[in-house]
């Protein structure tokens, strides 16, 4: 195993460990640990709620969810010699639920959670279809996950970190904030909000202290959006075996990581979606000096994704257009046509037995592909999902004596404010 340079006790809360990571994206918070290039390491992750989500049949956890306080991030890990202009090359060799712990409170013991949020939270892709908070326990075995709140499914997850990136430059987290706060100004009453702004609320900024901490908390960026250092990018294929080059824009690139997912659809449509987990990651990490300039990546990581993913060979696949539900022609939007896949997918899941919501929490979960089909053909833009069909534990493609029909046992635990 390699060297544990950020380890967490589960028994201890994100604070209160040996090391505290950080919530926030800020140039000024102090590197936690020091490495080499060439050098491999781990790192733990907690649970991007810091346990505040549990196994049981209620979903009030999710509606009540503390939404000030994600994602706890673990890091930032500085790399000896890395500056402004390089590309941090991060090699993941490794990710998983926590190690040797198959029970217990925390997801990544052996479970993991896929939630809606409500609409006043942030809602989730399909919110006007599902406006209240919902609530899924998956439970791990081996590489498998499988659920008590939808029945009939079992798939092998792509384990992968929903979060990592490095630290920006005082005028990046400028320009991020401007560009935001410009985006809210456009209809600051909207729920859900346009964008989040700086919230010194419940802000983690590693060892911090003092006047420093109260300057950088009332300006530092929340870590829900993807963003130029990478981010909150959800990437479910950003997993074992892959190799990512991060733009550095701080001395030393501080990179920080968490919101690990047991698996993931494209899109993470459900927004607390994914199956989150805490667990761990080993990484091996390098530096390209002057890789910016050299490679023209002046912004946003770029990728070669791992071998490790599940090989499902056979799909049903759905395809949605950017035509409202009442009708109302948008153009080209591609945004739509993904959400109509999205209910095309689940309203065909239902004639098996599956409730509405039962159907959305397995696309947001099990490992779909979304794609872009026709992004040029005036006025509609054609996006499609991709189901496998290796997922369900019966025949889920068309047939001549009608679709099978499973139990679907207690559903899924319901919370509304």
């Amino acid at each position: 195993m390699p060297r544990n340079v950020f380890p967490l006790d589960s028994t201890r809360s994100f604070t209160d460990q040996q090391l505290t990571g950080h919530n926030r994206w800020h140039p000024d918070i102090p590197a936690q640990v020091h490495v080499k290039p060439g050098d491999t390491f781990r790192v733990d992750c907690r649970e991007w709620f810091d346990g505040a989500i549990h196994n049981d049949d209620s979903a009030d956890d999710i509606l009540d969810a503390p939404l000030d306080g994600v994602h706890v991030l673990s890091g930032p890990i500085a790399v000896e010699g890395a500056q402004p202009g390089d590309l941090l090359i991060v090699d993941i060799l490794d990710v998983g639920p926590i190690p040797q712990e198959d029970s217990g409170p925390l997801a990544g013991q052996g479970w993991g959670y896929t939630g809606v949020f409500a609409t006043r939270n942030g809602g989730g892709f399909l919110t006007e279809q599902f406006p209240d908070a919902y609530k899924v326990i998956w439970d791990f075995q081996g590489g498998t996950a499988t659920s008590r709140h939808v029945p009939g499914v079992s798939f092998t997850g792509i384990v992968h970190p929903g979060l990592m990136g490095t630290a920006p430059s005082p005028e990046l987290l400028g320009r991020w904030n401007a560009r935001e706060q410009a985006l809210i100004d456009t209809d600051p009453d909207r729920v859900p909000p346009l964008a989040l702004p700086p919230n010194p609320d419940s802000a983690i900024l590693g060892s911090l202290t003092g006047a420093d901490f109260d300057r950088a908390a009332a300006e530092a960026a929340r870590t829900a959006p993807p963003r130029e250092n990478g981010g909150n990018q959800d990437i479910k294929n950003l997993t074992k075996g892959s190799r990512v080059f991060y733009p550095v824009f701080v001395d030393g690139a501080n990179l920080s990581m968490g919101d690990l997912h047991f698996s993931q659809g494209d899109g993470e449509i459900t927004f607390c979606g994914a199956i989150e987990m805490g667990g761990f990651i080993d990484l091996h990490v390098d530096v390209i000096k002057g890789g910016m300039a050299t490679y023209g990546v002046s912004e946003n990581a770029i990728f070669v994704p791992g071998n490790t993913d599940p090989q499902y060979s056979e799909w049903i696949a759905f395809s949605g257009t950017s035509v409202t539900l009442d009708g109302e022609q948008r153009y080209l939007d591609s945004h739509l046509s993904y959400q109509r896949a999205c209910l095309h997918a689940i309203d065909y899941l239902t004639n098996f037995g599956y409730s509405p919501i039962q159907a959305y929490m397995i696309l947001g979960a099990a490992p779909i592909e979304g794609r872009l089909s026709g992004v040029v053909d005036i006025p509609n833009s054609c996006s499609t999902v991709y189901l496998p069909t290796g997922i369900f534990d019966f025949d889920v493609k068309p047939g001549k004596n009608g679709p099978h029909r499973i139990d679907p046992g207690p559903g899924v635990p319901h919370s509304v404010a």
